[in-house]
């Protein structure tokens, strides 16, 4: 026989305080793992409520620490990041907010190691369009601004 595992409030506020606690979450992530665990909507908003209350979830530092991670960690430009956050339903102060996590000098270098590295792999490539095409898609799938990559696809090809 095929049981489904059912939680109290408590225990699913337990849970979900672990959840909050092993990693930064959003407030769509946390409904959605209430929503797994069958909870109705009055105990989700409950929990949620709860979890809100004693900080155990906080859209603004999951805002600024999934910015930070992405950028350090996947070497992501701020297009893909913004895109992804908006993806999570958050908003657009707390996005403008995990932006500012990110350091003008360290976005630059970062960009330009990642530009040089991939040119350095395209080392092969013979026709300098699809070396150049590569390049830009490269960047731009990474979320690059448009006008950075082109103007660095200009000066690494030329």
């Amino acid at each position: 026989m095929n049981t489904v595992k059912t939680y109290t409030v408590e225990e699913a506020t337990r849970k979900l305080e672990s959840y909050c606690a092993y990693q930064e979450r959003c407030h769509k992530e946390v409904e959605q793992k209430l929503k797994t665990m069958r909870m109705i909507p009055e105990a989700i908003n409950h929990i949620m409520h709860h979890l809100l209350q004693h900080n155990f979830l906080n859209e603004t530092r999951f805002a600024k620490a999934f910015a930070r991670g992405k950028f350090k960690n996947k070497k992501w430009g701020k297009q893909r990041i913004t895109r992804e956050l908006k993806h999570r339903d958050i908003s657009a102060y707390n996005i403008k907010k995990a932006l500012q996590e990110i350091s003008e000098v360290a976005y630059y270098n970062t960009f330009h190691d990642l530009a040089e590295k991939r040119i350095d792999q395209l080392k092969s490539e013979k026709n300098i369009q699809k070396k150049r095409k590569k390049l830009a898609d490269y960047l731009l799938y990474r979320g690059w601004e448009s006008n950075l990559v082109y103007e660095k696809v200009r000066e690494l090809t030329s």
